[in-house]
Order: structure tokens, then C-alpha cells, then sequence
């Protein structure tokens, strides 16, 4: 690198400072991109048990056996 300009020194450097950064941000993106990736499949989990609980609580609220709290006899320290 000796026989270089000193412009030519300087834009060198400058370039390789920019294709670490990118290599630093290219990894930031793929961190994220699998980060967001599990996100969504623990989203997409959550949905399907609440979807199941919901259609449980319907099914149990639909077949009767649920009973209003003032329905309920009280404690026995009452």
C-alpha cells in the first residue's frame, strides 16, 4: 500500500470501514429476521390455543352447567 496516493489510501480504508458495517448490519437483519420468526410462530401457537379455549368456554357455557355466582350457595363460614 506504500506506492499508493494518499487519496487512494484514504478511499481504501473508507470502503473496507463500509463493507464491515455492512457485514455487521447484515448480520443485525438476519438476527432480526429469525427473531421476528419465532415471534410469529409463538403468535401463531397462541391464536390456535386461545381458539381452543374459547370454543371449550362456549361448549361449557352453552351446555348449561355453568352457574351464576349469586346461584351458589354460600361458604360455610357465612
Amino acid at each position: 500500500m506504500s506506492n499508493l496516493e494518499p487519496d487512494q489510501s484514504g478511499l481504501i480504508k473508507r470502503i473496507s470501514n463500509l463493507e464491515i458495517r455492512i457485514a455487521h448490519q447484515d448480520r443485525t437483519i438476519d438476527d432480526l429476521n429469525e427473531m421476528v420468526a419465532k415471534q410469529w410462530t409463538s403468535i401463531e401457537q397462541l391464536n390456535q390455543q386461545f381458539s381452543l379455549l374459547k370454543d371449550r368456554l362456549v361448549a361449557v357455557e352453552s351446555s348449561g352447567t355453568v352457574s351464576k355466582p349469586e346461584d351458589e350457595p354460600p361458604p360455610p363460614h357465612y
